[in-house]
């Protein structure tokens, strides 16, 4: 019997064991998206630090320099990119042991100044392309009956952000999507969560796209509002606070469904499931309207 045939044999034989022991005596095969920058870059570096071989996809191809990270151009708005790109992975290692889903973009201004064009923008990476990478995914996943989906949302997701209703909106729509799939894969093995960050130093913020058009009666409400989450950002927390968060949800046995790096933001969700509608928006309106 071949080396290769062996392990095919003690794969399959540990299959019923579960993801967490099969990965005992594997190298963990991580597919990462928008893995150029950002989440995704120091993501990508503190898996391959722990030992995991990192396929670090994104338009651009770019990735950190790691002898465990494999820079991989693929453009999740694109189908046939994804597919390629998994097929890919599947012929060089034989199997994905997880994927992160972390591409994402950003737009802002009020909702009546916004275009149908405006709007899909936000949607077509941040919700429909992590659609397209999940499913492709997951036929594999289920054939092994284990793997591990993290989906990278955001505290907007449970806290409406005024002039980033869109970003709110489409974070809000991944986070349920997340949870209503974690119910449908459990059957075959397969752990869901959605890691929540809250404000981060990244190249996200000068990335965001801000509309064609904004009406005067918005323009001076908006501008400090955006302008307030600008600088909250650029004085936010590190991206390796929520690449560690990621790091230990791939290690521990079970994932914990939903995730919120560090206390306050930890709070600020708590919060938001606690105290009245009515109060809650009190307080954002209070910080960014």
């Amino acid at each position: 019997m071949t080396p290769l045939q062996w392990s095919h044999l003690t794969e399959k034989s540990t299959l019923h064991i579960g993801f967490h022991m099969e990965s005992k005596d594997t190298t963990q095969v991580v597919l990462l998206t928008g893995g150029s920058s950002g989440i995704g870059a120091a993501t990508a570096l503190l898996l391959a630090k722990e030992g995991m071989k990192v396929y670090a996809t994104s338009r651009s191809g770019k990735a950190p320099s790691h002898q465990l990270i494999v820079p991989m151009v693929m453009d999740i708005n694109d189908e046939k990119s994804v597919e390629d790109g998994v097929k890919a992975i599947l012929e060089a290692e034989g199997r994905i042991d997880s994927l992160v889903c972390n591409a994402g973009n950003g737009i802002g201004g009020p909702v009546e100044c916004t275009s149908d064009e405006e709007a899909r923008y936000q949607f077509e990476t941040c919700f429909f392309g992590t659609m397209k990478t999940i499913r492709a995914v997951l036929p594999h996943m289920r054939e092994r009956r284990c793997g591990r989906i993290i989906t990278v949302t955001s505290v907007a997701a449970v806290i409406p952000i005024p002039y980033q209703a869109y970003y709110s909106s489409v974070k809000a729509a991944l986070l349920m999507l997340t949870r209503a799939l974690s119910l449908e894969v459990k059957p075959f093995g397969i752990q869901c969560c959605s890691i929540l960050p809250g404000d981060t130093k990244t190249s996200f913020t000068a990335a965001r796209k801000k509309i064609a058009h904004v009406e005067e009666a918005y323009r001076e409400t908006m501008e400090r509002s955006v302008g307030k989450m600008e600088k909250d950002e650029q004085n936010g927390m590190s991206p390796d606070v929520i690449g560690r968060a990621i790091v230990r949800q791939l290690k521990c046995r079970r994932m914990r469904p939903t995730v919120t790096p560090r206390l306050d933001y930890r709070s600020i969700y708590v919060l938001s499931r606690l105290l009245p509608e009515r109060l809650m928006k009190w307080v954002v309106g209070l910080l960014y309207a």
